[in-house]
């Protein structure tokens, strides 16, 4: 597909969220469509949902995969969120299982699912995985769709580390500075890695989280891990990249490695009939800039 008709034939990059209660999902996709807004709930039709009813769906424990979050500040993302299936949740099993089935081989290309983050917290309440959680990444087939795990609320391994250096004598500075490297480095060969060593269907790659409270979070590292996954398919590695607006290097490092490269390789710039075309090609990486 000529990358520049990418955006007209697919319109839209398409996630599922999954992640048990108080994973911190919302915060997530707020950092990475760069907002404090809460996102605007469409049904499959199209409809936009009253706040007022989805308040009492909730309430009454309904929830429907099949809507689509949307945020105002970068609508070329559209969200499907799974609540996680908690305690065994076989009926939210089936229902994601099902829709992950469906959506990857749905014949309206702006409609397919394009990758699935699965959030798993890491605060002390809920840091082993859960049965719903291991059933899915031993039974839920995923086809081609690419899964990335989510560690969130990671900054809950910095405490443990920063409180075992105080409890050692480590001065209170050193201690803070020390910790998230402890962290990284015992997480690396810790149980939750190690747990899916031992699975059928693992995740493509993981991203740490820590956090994404903060003002200054920064979800750079997820919006990289998930651009290296989509690597092998180029259109929708442009399609990704080119939506997100929050890592401007990352659209600069893929328009020189995959545009520019290609048009020197070509010598497709050694003309000034050229420069137009080129200009082009490497804009389709930056739909969301304007120049002048």
């Amino acid at each position: 597909m000529d990358p520049s008709k990418i955006r007209e034939k697919i319109v839209r990059f398409r996630i599922l969220i999954i992640g048990r209660a108080n994973a911190g999902k919302t915060t997530i996709l707020q950092k990475v469509c760069n907002t404090r807004d809460y996102p605007e709930i469409y049904d499959s039709a199209g409809e936009k949902i009253n706040p007022a009813v989805l308040t009492a769906s909730r309430e009454r424990g309904e929830h429907d995969i099949e809507n689509e979050m949307v945020f105002r500040h970068n609508p070329g993302f559209v969200f499907h969120d799974s609540r996680g299936f908690e305690a065994g949740g076989e009926s939210e099993f089936n229902k994601v299982k099902a829709f992950i089935a469906d959506r990857s081989k749905e014949r309206d290309i702006k409609k397919r699912l394009h990758v699935i983050w699965y959030c798993i917290p890491m605060d002390e309440a809920s840091r082993s995985f859960t049965e719903g959680e291991a059933k899915f990444f031993s039974q839920c087939d995923t086809g081609s769709i690419p899964v990335i795990v989510l560690f969130t609320k990671f900054d809950a391994f910095y405490d443990i580390e920063f409180a075992q250096l105080r409890r050692k004598g480590t001065p209170w500075k050193d201690a803070k500075e020390l910790a998230p490297k402890l962290a990284e480095e015992s997480f690396a060969n810790g149980p939750q890695l190690n747990f899916f060593k031992d699975v059928r269907r693992p995740p493509k790659c993981h991203v740490c989280l820590p956090n994404m409270n903060s003002d200054d979070a920064d979800c750079g590292p997820l919006i990289g891990r998930t651009a290296e996954t989509l690597d092998s398919n180029e259109v929708l590695t442009q399609l990704f990249v080119s939506t997100q607006q929050t890592n401007l290097e990352l659209c600069m490092k893929y328009a020189v490695e995959r545009t520019l490269t290609e048009l020197v390789d070509s010598a497709q710039t050694t003309s000034d009939g050229d420069h137009g075309e080129a200009i082009v090609r490497l804009g389709t990486w930056f739909p969301h800039l304007w120049a002048r």
